[in-house]
């Protein structure tokens, strides 16, 4: 099944998909819009366009799992975005995806604009991979009859 992460931001949303046989996430790109219900509307539009069955939004809680202003920020994008999609809109945990991604780009020494550019993404992807390995040790521990 085909599945979107989101790392939404107030400036840049980052978007990867995965193929159906969810074994590889990409990186889709980047929305470059400061307007809360503009990305939204455009996330949802995506959704349709890549036809995915389920999108995961990252959910920046702190460290100790607390939510703060950022993590509702994400509630609220992924409350209306389920308003206008009729996939299932979840939320996944993505403490430390941003720092992560930055750590990837710093190996393929990616700099400047450029890593501006696709940072978001990259972190979108990063969220995709856990949520994927999530399920796979799901069915894993399902078929092993744990």
């Amino acid at each position: 099944m085909k599945i979107m992460a989101v790392d939404y931001g107030d400036a840049r949303t980052g978007l990867a998909v995965c193929d159906k046989t969810e074994f590889l996430a990409s990186p889709v790109g980047v929305i470059h819009d400061k307007s809360f219900s503009s990305v939204v509307q455009k996330v949802a539009y995506a959704v349709k366009e890549y036809d995915v069955k389920e999108v995961v939004v990252g959910f920046p809680q702190n460290m100790n799992g607390t939510v703060g202003e950022r993590a509702e920020k994400c509630q609220k994008f992924a409350r209306q975005l389920q308003e206008l999609v009729e996939v299932p809109v979840r939320l996944w945990d993505e403490r430390s995806t941003t720092v992560s991604a930055h750590q990837y780009l710093n190996e393929t020494n990616t700099r400047g604009k450029k890593r501006k550019d696709v940072v978001d993404a990259v972190a979108a992807t990063i969220i995709l991979e856990s949520y994927l390995n999530f399920r796979r040790n799901q069915k894993e521990t399902a078929s092993d009859g744990r």
